[in-house]
């Protein structure tokens, strides 16, 4: 459950975003979602940081070696802050072209006036959120490390304060302070870069318990960058399809794009809960593994199956109003309301 808690946490902030920003008009939240997905993007070719080294840590800990493992979430909050320098500064030289290309479908009914409107709210959210990109890359890793260590409670914490600081100044900066979706892009950078912080801290608090250095390793930074080879291969897949709607999302107008964003937003969210599962088997098989367990690795990964089975059945027994549901609004005439739960 803790796992479950950390990993809808931190999509409950685009969630947030796209909440309050949607009260500013079509246009707004549609250059959230061009801004958004690019964002999404971007982190999510580098999950490797967390999923790579969760296991790494797990194993080394299993088998009684916690400096070890303590050296090997080092290795990837360095490399997360690597990364994250270089996503900062290549985002900055191809923000701009990224939301035109998105954004310019050349659709039969785009307006001139409401793509220009997209552009610039996608362009200043972008903008301002790339200053957030390597504090979360720090949060990916260091949530990483935690995981590996059996801690999942704490990752819960922070992520959970992370959203309702994120909330807050969200909702004082977009209405409060009159700032518009900057305020939105900025509430979110500020609550980001404060939970990298925690976990930085207790990443060197741990390091130091343990004796172990603060130094980046080259060959354990390179090993947690070619561990997550074939993660990012993986990721890379799945984000280009989403980012395949997105652009035949934006040829239907600025009200198709902004529909879509919810959509997509919730379909996201709904995801990170299954993927709890992994968490949850990467971190208690890793160290079963270390520890030469092979009856609970082989009853965890059991028990794995049984739950991913039955998440499978709720989830899509879970989709069959929304189907219906998409099937009247379908048939309805433009401009009708919602429709209601049958």
């Amino acid at each position: 459950m803790p796992a479950l808690g950390a990993l809808v946490a931190e999509p409950l902030f685009l969630l947030t975003d796209t909440a309050l920003v949607g009260h500013l008009g079509s246009a707004p939240l549609a250059g959230l979602g061009i801004a958004s997905v690019i964002l999404q993007t971007t982190v999510g070719l580098l999950v490797f940081l967390a999923y790579a080294t969760t296991p790494t840590v797990a194993r080394r800990l299993g088998a009684g070696d916690r400096p070890g493992a303590i050296r090997a979430g080092i290795d990837g909050l360095w490399l997360a802050l690597a990364l994250g320098a270089v996503v900062l500064v290549l985002g900055l030289l191809f923000a701009d072209p990224l939301v035109r290309a998105l954004a310019d479908t050349g659709g039969a009914d785009a307006d001139p006036a409401a793509t220009a409107a997209v552009v610039d709210a996608a362009r200043t959210y972008l903008g301002i959120s790339l200053a957030g990109i390597p504090a979360m890359l720090l949060v990916i890793a260091a949530t990483g490390l935690l995981r590996g260590l059996q801690d999942t409670r704490t990752p819960l914490v922070v992520a959970v304060s992370g959203f309702a600081a994120n909330a807050a100044l969200n909702a004082l900066l977009i209405y409060g302070l009159g700032f518009g979706i900057a305020g939105s892009a900025w509430g979110t950078v500020v609550a980001q870069w404060g939970m990298a912080s925690v976990f930085v801290v207790i990443a060197v608090r741990a390091a130091r318990e343990t004796g172990t250095t603060l130094r980046p390793g080259i060959r354990g930074v390179a090993r947690s960058a070619a561990s997550g080879g074939w993660l990012l291969v993986r990721t890379a897949s799945l984000r280009a399809a989403i980012l395949a709607t997105i652009a035949v999302g934006a040829g239907l107008g600025v009200t198709g794009l902004a529909t879509l964003q919810i959509a997509l937003t919730l379909f996201s969210t709904v995801a990170f809960v299954l993927d709890a599962l992994a968490i949850a088997g990467q971190a208690l098989v890793g160290h079963g593994l270390g520890a030469d367990d092979v009856p609970r690795v082989r009853a965890v990964a059991r028990r794995l199956v049984q739950w991913g089975a039955g998440s499978a059945r709720s989830s899509a027994s879970c989709s069959r109003p929304s189907r219906r549901c998409s099937g009247r609004s379908s048939r309805a005439t433009r401009g009708s309301t919602a429709c209601s739960p049958p």
